[in-house]
């Protein structure tokens, strides 16, 4: 099993939170920056491989996170 980076472990606790699905992220996120955005992206990102800044203060704003940007290993 693929481990998770904290960034990643904030997004997945926050959705829990806020009771949204990655789904729901992933298509808030498209809609958000008008660029390509699916699943296998934000397992990347939730793993720490990669942490595009565009993206990822997207992420930040959606799930009102405190903007990080210390997401790859």
């Amino acid at each position: 099993m693929a481990k998770t980076c904290e960034f990643g472990k904030e997004i997945k606790k926050r959705l829990v939170d806020i009771e949204q699905t990655q789904e729901w992220l992933i298509a808030e996120v498209s809609k958000d920056t008008g660029k390509y955005f699916d699943s296998g992206y934000l397992h990347r990102i939730l793993r720490g491989e990669l942490a595009t800044p565009g993206i990822v203060a997207s992420i930040n704003r959606i799930l009102q996170l405190d903007n990080n940007t210390d997401t790859v290993r």
